[in-house]
């Protein structure tokens, strides 16, 4: 017997005025900064170059005009970085939009599915008269 697949998946971008984007590769990017406690071990989970991670946690801070994301200085481990309760809240609300825009459309989604593992025969057949 066929093992039922997940159904396809719902990827949410916001667009913002002034047309820049906050979507999934940048909140994973802030929880891992969150997880690991600097943007260089962030960016290694990711496959991502310290450069790309630093230069997208730039745009963050600066499309929102407030701080996400704080670098910290000095320390044995030679600082880190912390997400701002700002960042926190940025993540929070992103998830919740997320998971509320998911559960909309979750029979939508099902019924795609559906239709994705018809046989070709049966997706393009027409009812005999």
């Amino acid at each position: 017997m066929p093992k039922a697949s997940a159904l396809p998946s719902l990827s949410l971008r916001i667009d913002l005025d002034d047309g820049s984007r906050i979507g999934p590769g940048k909140i994973a990017l802030l929880e891992n900064i969150d997880r690991y406690g600097s943007i260089s071990a962030a960016g290694r989970a990711m496959e991502m170059s310290y450069k790309r991670a630093w230069d997208l946690v730039d745009e963050i801070n600066r499309v929102c005009r407030q701080p996400a994301v704080a670098r910290q200085t000095g320390g044995r481990n030679g600082g880190g970085a912390a997400l701002t309760a700002f960042g926190e809240l940025l993540v929070e609300r992103y998830r919740r939009i997320e998971r509320d825009a998911a559960n909309a459309v979750r029979k939508d989604l099902a019924a795609l599915r559906s239709e994705i593992e018809k046989p070709k025969k049966a997706r393009g057949a027409k009812a005999a008269p």
